[in-house]
């Protein structure tokens, strides 16, 4: 990536020490002082020169001292910048990390494992640009640039009422649905329209950090309850209903985030009672319900008659892309009326234009066939992905395959430090996510591992580097 600001060099051309020496100092101090940190991309020799106003060859000779001396790395892809591994052991351990940090994000070649994001390279981008001018090329264009409802488009909201009713057995109308912008925007409108300050909600441990912050920012006090390979411990939370007043409980049923496992219908049935009983609410977060693999996916908690105090959020984000942040709140209209006078104090209504982009292809089937397709294509690379971990990881990880989602939950089986294993991986450019994510307290041991995002080829790339750690 280039610089967007030229470095500020100072050189004294009356002094006894060369200009390129100097050149080559100045860039050494500021790699020491983090100026210019690791992976950055220097100016070019010619843009520099002008800027010293010295000869170009000035600053070549400089650029070939501190190649030699592994202060710099040149390529023809990416020009001259930092070395990944510099020449000195003084760096601290918070410029360590901040590094790591910056090459997770700006470097093209770095191969990460994600939580489970989708593959943008296959977004029906062809078609959602269709869409665009379909909208556009209406007599009636003009109508989408006023102000719509804060509670989003009608004909969009009653279009996902029907796709909850047909695909998820769910008994919704339009006036029970608010559209937000992703997920995220549905837990803290959430958040903010069900908490108190000093309320209690049970959240899944490990589980979705995010959410928990909305919770907390809304007031509320966060209280983990255990995981095991039936999804949240209903034991658990009956006890800590029994010792004190709990106002809600978070949970990611259909795979849970992190582990992947499905909450039982056992348990299902059992949560229901006690909200039933207890008068706390469910919230629901199915944020990737549109991929499983099984026979039949398990229908949502609240598809269920006997539930009575429910927020189920849903996103169209891991089916189209992540860049499109559409989510939506599906609970009581009491509760939707809350969600909507709030949300108009922060937006006063979402992306309508984007909303009636996406209805065009519900409407004209291109999501459908868009869905159908990436559940076979994620299907395959799922499979693909696992006999990736059974070559090569094969007695150093545990693992159960999902049924569905995008990601693995793996158990490395000897006591390793899967902070240390990141940092050696990083070096040979591969990532993951450590536990402290997922955890709260105590970090739990395993890595969530998406596999949707990355090409078959850096797959088995990482997976190789990976095994030499584990």
């Amino acid at each position: 990536m280039l610089r967007p600001w030229l470095i500020q060099l100072k050189v004294d051309k009356n002094s006894s020490k060369a200009v390129y020496i100097q050149i080559a100092d100045e860039i050494i101090s500021y790699i020491k002082s983090g100026v210019l940190k690791s992976g950055e991309t220097l100016p070019g020799t010619r843009q520099l020169a002008i800027s010293l106003n010295v000869n170009r060859n000035t600053v070549v000779q400089a650029f070939e001292i501190l190649l030699s001396e592994g202060w710099l790395c040149a390529s023809e892809r990416q020009g001259t910048s930092v070395s990944l591994e510099l020449p000195t052991s003084k760096t601290n351990k918070k410029q360590t990390e901040s590094l790591i940090r910056k090459e997770e994000i700006y470097r093209g070649d770095l191969i990460f494992f994600d939580d489970g994001l989708p593959d943008t390279s296959c977004a029906p981008v062809n078609e959602l640009a269709r869409s665009h001018r379909r909208i556009f090329s209406k007599k009636a264009k003009w109508q989408i640039m006023n102000l719509s409802s804060e509670f989003g488009d009608f004909n969009f909201r009653d279009s996902i009422s029907r796709m909850l009713n047909y695909n998820r057995s769910m008994n919704t109308s339009p006036n029970q649905i608010c559209i937000t912008r992703g997920s995220q925007m549905a837990l803290y409108l959430t958040a903010h329209c069900l908490f108190e300050k000093g309320d209690t909600v049970l959240v899944e441990n490990p589980g979705f950090k995010p959410a928990w912050q909305a919770f907390e920012h809304a007031g509320a006090k966060i209280e983990p309850i255990g995981v095991d390979e039936e999804g949240i411990n209903v034991e658990e939370v009956e006890f800590a209903l029994k010792q004190h007043r709990i106002k809600a409980i978070y949970i990611t049923p259909h795979h849970q985030y992190p582990t992947t496992v499905t909450l039982s219908l056992s348990r299902r049935l059992k949560l229901i009672e006690l909200s039933n009983e207890y008068g706390f609410t469910i919230i629901e977060d199915d944020y990737d319900n549109e991929f499983h693999f099984g026979q039949r996916p398990i229908m949502p908690i609240s598809a269920h008659e006997e539930v009575i105090n429910y927020v189920y959020i849903g996103t169209l984000s891991k089916l189209i892309a992540p860049a499109i942040r559409v989510g939506y709140i599906y609970s009581s209209t009491n509760f939707i009326d809350k969600v909507g006078k709030l949300r108009k104090i922060i937006d006063m209504q979402g992306d309508n234009i984007m909303e009636q982009s996406i209805l065009e292809l519900i409407n004209s089937g291109d999501i459908r066939r868009h869905h159908k397709r990436m559940a076979s294509y994620y299907l395959e690379k799922r499979d693909y992905f696992e006999s990736l971990l059974n070559e090569y990881l094969k007695g150093k990880v545990t693992y159960k395959k999902p049924e569905g989602g995008l990601a693995f939950w793996l158990i490395p089986t000897g006591k390793v430090d899967l902070y240390k294993i990141k940092e050696l991986a990083n070096k040979k450019l591969v990532s993951f996510y450590t536990p402290d994510r997922f955890s709260f307290g105590e970090p739990i041991f395993g890595i969530r591992i998406g596999y949707a995002s990355l090409s078959k080829e850096n797959l088995k790339k990482g997976v190789e580097i990976l095994s030499k750690y584990l």
